[in-house]
């Protein structure tokens, strides 16, 4: 990965021609345009994310820590068909845990828990950072994969139990939202 001041013009033509752009469908966006297609061949450490909106809750967010995949031409392609090979492609890896009644256990049972099929993807594990980033929002965590020991939240949440992600939504409530409507 290079740092987005290092991408040389070389760098960029490199990626706009791995790049196809496909008609965007309408089942998806009636408006129409353009969507770009390309698959992600790099196999590196990433974070994924999701911030769901819950009626009577507010924002909560899911975090899984894993990796890239680079999958043989022929099975992404065949993945791609199921979904819509129009979008763009990255194949990804939880780190599970393997636990019974884990939500990261297996794959499946992270996508079994996930809000929905998509998820906004970031280079590096960065869950740790964004927990802490939450806590100071007062938006609870509602699926981690983050090792304890990375984990900080401020000591406060302690007095709202000993279970860890009940702390958290019980602490987000009673502080309250850090920005809100007025």
């Amino acid at each position: 990965m290079k740092k987005w001041w290092e991408v040389t013009d070389e760098d960029i033509k490199k990626m706009t021609d791995a790049t196809v752009w496909c008609e965007a469908g309408f089942d998806n966006f009636r408006g129409g345009g353009f969507s770009s297609h390309y698959t992600t061949k790099a196999e590196m450490p990433c974070t994924m994310i999701r911030l769901n909106l819950v009626k009577g809750l507010g924002p909560v967010l899911q975090i899984a820590e894993g990796w890239t995949v680079n999958l043989p031409d022929d099975v992404s392609d065949t993945l791609m068909e199921r979904t819509n090979p129009t979008w763009p492609c990255t194949w990804f890896a939880p780190r599970c845990d393997g636990k019974e009644g884990s939500p990261f256990k297996t794959a499946y049972e992270v996508m079994m828990n996930w809000g929905a099929n998509h998820g906004a993807i970031s280079y590096g594990h960065i869950g740790a950072d964004l927990i802490t980033m939450c806590s100071m929002l007062r938006i609870p965590v509602c699926m981690h994969n983050v090792p304890e020991d990375q984990i900080y939240r401020p000591a406060a949440w302690n007095a709202f139990g000993m279970d860890k992600e009940g702390q958290d939504y019980r602490a987000c409530q009673a502080y309250g939202p850090l920005y809100k409507k007025y």
